[in-house]
């Protein structure tokens, strides 16, 4: 479940530019971004930079997590399949007197 919710907030992170492009060039406000439209939009020189370093720095991090996930995963199946294949204990034997 941990995984498809990483893979999910991946795919987001990824396609949100793309939308608040396409609400921009739709005449909208790009979900906030400039309130009266793209041709009275004022930003720096620097705010497109910003918002991609830390997109991508996102992005990163949620890779990385993805990757602890899934290497927990497999450490939780290699355990699964080692006690699924161990035999099981002899029973114990009976005391004669």
């Amino acid at each position: 479940m941990i995984v498809g919710v990483l893979i999910a907030t991946i795919v987001a992170v990824t396609v949100l530019p793309m939308l608040v492009l396409l609400d921009l060039v739709g005449g909208g406000d790009g979900w906030g971004l400039c309130p009266d439209g793209l041709s009275s939009c004022r930003t720096s020189y620097f705010s497109g930079l910003e918002l991609a370093a830390g997109l991508m720095i996102l992005l990163f991090l949620l890779l990385f997590l993805l990757r602890l996930a899934l290497h927990g995963q497999r450490i939780v199946d290699r355990r699964k399949e080692g006690e699924m294949y161990r035999p099981p204990p002899p029973p114990p034997e009976a005391e004669t007197f």
